[in-house]
């Protein structure tokens, strides 16, 4: 999907993933609109995962591998 992205963050446990997704979410929609003239327009979902037993290589690979695909 075009509006589809995949981030790989860490951060220390304190911190709740639906905090990190509303700093995220939040940064880079004024970002965004600050530099276009149409607004970028969040869903209120996302998806939170762990990387359970995952390398961070295995992890960046996946990631990379989604760029360009059909699914």
């Amino acid at each position: 999907m075009p509006d589809h992205v995949h981030l790989f963050i860490g951060s220390p446990p304190k911190n709740a993933p639906s905090l990190i997704v509303n700093w995220v979410k939040g940064i880079s929609a004024r970002k965004y609109n600050q530099r276009y003239d149409d607004r970028v327009k969040w869903t209120r979902s996302y998806y939170v995962g762990t990387a359970g037993s995952a390398s961070k290589g295995a992890v960046e690979r996946y990631i990379a591998e989604q760029e360009g695909g059909d699914a």
